[in-house]
């Protein structure tokens, strides 16, 4: 397929602000879809997605190395680029920006972006610098295309607040968009990740996604949110997750919810099968 693609690929700031100015000179609107490669098909629902809400798509394909932490093996994140520029192009992307870590991380950088609010806890409570990594790379990229949308997977959902709370909090001119998650048939979290289940490990996985859907009914039922939790928990250990957190917080702030449930709640999960660190999350029915 690689010879027939229409999409186009650049691996300069200099070439995608071209081309996009280009295109809005044409009165056309533009879509961003940030993702690190290795892309599956919730990945192409994002695209899908995209094609929905905009004239043209931009995929942005890059291994951030400021997510990682010194203990995350950087080197081991899958890299498919052959693969995942046939899929965008499939998918209808117009454009790939592909940059390198000298375009994205010039000499003397030095700027971080420092987060509060739903930054806090779940996700930095085990990865401290993660997503002052995801803000820096994806407010850098919201700047390089000033697209009219970005789109974002709810699978990573802490990951979509904390982006949409950057873009309101820095007046960036663009609409944050989450795509609900896409699951297999047997309801575990597409994931790039994923690949590196064991064949025993990939049939305890679905447990992960089972045991949040039960405790999120069983949070609608009852609103008393702690026995729900801690049945949850139960169950994520007995098919043996080692688990980092399971817990109920208020969907759109991700603030910690003590008691009962109050406002929109979302369920959220971290934990550990073999070598393989998941996260899930759920709604709770109102």
């Amino acid at each position: 397929m690689t010879e027939t693609r229409a999409l186009r690929s650049v691996h300069t700031v200099a070439a995608l602000r071209d081309q996009i100015r280009h295109w809005r000179a044409h009165g056309e609107r533009i879509a961003l879809v940030p993702t690190m490669g290795a892309l599956h098909s919730g990945h192409v629902a994002l695209m899908q997605a995209a094609r929905e809400k905009a004239d043209r798509v931009v995929v942005t394909i890059f291994v951030n190395p400021t997510q990682f932490a010194p203990t995350e093996d950087l080197s081991r994140y899958p890299r498919t680029l052959e693969a995942d520029l046939d899929k965008a192009d499939a998918a209808g992307v117009a454009l790939a920006f592909v940059p390198d870590v000298a375009a994205m991380y010039p000499a003397g950088f030095c700027t971080t972006i420092s987060l509060t609010g739903p930054a806090l806890g779940l996700e930095t409570d085990f990865r401290p610098t993660h997503f002052a990594g995801v803000a820096t790379v994806v407010a850098k990229l919201l700047i390089q295309a000033l697209p009219d949308v970005a789109l974002f997977g709810e699978k990573d959902y802490q990951q979509l607040q904390v982006i949409s709370r950057l873009a309101r909090d820095l007046d960036l001119p663009v609409d944050i968009v989450g795509v609900p998650t896409l699951r297999e048939p047997d309801g575990l979290a597409l994931s790039s990740r994923n690949i590196y289940l064991s064949p025993a490990d990939r049939a305890a996985a679905p447990a992960l996604h089972q045991a949040l859907s039960r405790a999120a009914q069983r949070i609608s039922r009852e609103t008393v949110i702690a026995p729900a939790i801690d049945e949850a928990r139960a169950a994520v250990t007995t098919a043996g997750f080692a688990l980092d957190y399971l817990e109920a917080r208020h969907a759109e702030t991700l603030a910690p919810i003590a008691s009962t449930a109050e406002g929109p709640v979302r369920l959220l999960v971290a934990a550990r099968i073999g070598t393989t660190r998941l996260i899930d999350n759920v709604a709770v029915p109102a």
